[in-house]
């Protein structure tokens, strides 16, 4: 479930009342959680450490008492980063395993068919969006991020929400091509 205005307001309102004060501080707790998740080798740690902050924002809405948003935040990341492990153990595959995956098969082939589908299915902006925020290494991809942000007029977190739900309707097409292939064959 993704984050609403009312719980991202609530969120920020708890990190402070001056409004850019309280961007700055949910920037640095991001960071910090896509840290948390790095030194923990996971591979999709930014969306780890957005899933963390919706949590909390969520339960911050909810009412729930949370006296200083960071140490909140990190104890949300840790259930998150033992629920990522168990899915990801349980659904993708063991280390045992990479050797097997590195020979070309069909079912890989047909996952880089519907993604390629799936990519061209988008309109040519959330295309160009999605490529450019994720093209590069560590350095470039941040000044492509920071460059995409300026050029669509977003700030850097509507930029990361508005790419994560193309991520999101990306990967739910994908699945589905997935499926479409699974019964045919």
């Amino acid at each position: 479930m993704g984050l609403t205005q009312e719980a991202l307001d609530k969120l920020l309102a708890k990190l402070d009342q001056d409004r850019d004060v309280a961007g700055q501080k949910y920037e640095l707790i991001r960071c910090r959680l896509v840290k948390f998740f790095e030194v923990r080798g996971c591979l999709f740690a930014e969306d780890l450490a957005d899933e963390a902050i919706n949590r909390t924002a969520r339960r911050i809405l909810e009412g729930a008492a949370v006296p200083d948003v960071l140490p909140y935040s990190i104890g949300v990341a840790r259930l998150v980063f033992k629920e990522s492990k168990d899915k990801f153990e349980r659904r993708v595959f063991r280390p045992e395993d990479w050797p097997a995956m590195a020979i070309p098969t069909p079912d890989r082939d047909h996952k880089f068919e519907c993604f390629e589908t799936c990519l061209e299915l988008l309109t040519p902006e959330d295309r160009e969006m999605i490529i450019t925020y994720y093209r590069g290494e560590r350095g470039t991809k941040i000044r492509n991020r920071k460059q995409l942000a300026d050029r669509t007029g977003l700030g850097e977190n509507a930029l990361r929400i508005r790419t994560h739900r193309i991520r999101v309707r990306l990967a739910q097409c994908v699945e589905s091509c997935l499926n479409q292939v699974n019964y045919t064959h």
